[in-house]
């Protein structure tokens, strides 16, 4: 059944420049599946309908809920206003809903906040050591961009491939992710593929796979 619920924020972490974590107390009997989303609005007046979807990056068994969420310089934006809240704010969540869950070992590929989802599916898979031959192919604008660098790098080491698509003498793949990049990248296209990013990334990539001979049934996206 849908409820909806008002949790207060505990902490806020900075995790690169544009990007904060909020961990906020968990209510009694919360539950969710790594990988899925709730719809949250801030509760306070002028913004309690201002509703957007956003994904846990906390485990299921955390004390805590945790959302990773890019913020962006629109004035009336919800993500502008998270940028000045503090400890002791309060957020309206509903019940947890999304279709992006695991489905076992394949490709994860990302852009920008469209990690998210993938924030708890691996740190789900590293706790009970079943990284296995995941990767994960992250890209962003710039290396600063990078959400958790460090984290996926401890993770997965090699199987952490970054590509990086304007900042030219990046260390790291300096290209889009393409029908000819994942050809070069994948060898074996009948695993799971695991896409999330900007509407039209998502398209070009699930498009490129498809191409590339990756069957339907194990593409794993927020349809």
């Amino acid at each position: 059944m849908d409820a909806n619920y008002i949790v207060t924020v505990k902490e806020i972490i900075a995790r690169t420049h544009n990007v904060k974590t909020f961990r906020v107390l968990k209510p009694g009997g919360f539950e969710f599946v790594p990988g899925q989303a709730v719809d949250l609005s801030l509760n306070e007046e002028g913004w309690k309908e201002n509703k957007h979807p956003f994904t846990f990056t906390s485990l299921p068994d955390d004390d805590y809920l945790e959302f990773t969420i890019k913020l962006y310089n629109n004035p009336t934006g919800l993500t502008n206003r998270l940028k000045t809240i503090e400890p002791g704010a309060e957020f309206e969540i509903s019940s947890a809903w999304g279709a992006i869950e695991y489905k076992g070992e394949g490709i994860f590929i990302a852009g920008g906040a469209g990690i998210t989802p993938f924030i708890s599916i691996f740190r789900y898979l590293n706790q009970k050591n079943e990284i296995g031959n995941n990767r994960l192919i992250f890209s962003n604008k710039t290396e600063a961009d990078i959400i958790l660098k460090d984290e996926f790098e401890a993770m997965l080491n090699e199987k952490f491939i970054n590509v990086i698509t304007n900042e030219p003498g990046t260390k790291y793949h300096n290209k889009r992710i393409d029908k000819k990049f994942l050809e070069e990248s994948i060898t074996d296209f009948s695993q799971h593929f695991y896409v999330c990013g900007p509407d039209e990334f998502t398209k070009v990539i699930l498009d490129a796979l498809k191409e590339s001979g990756a069957n339907a049934e194990t593409l794993v996206f927020e349809k």
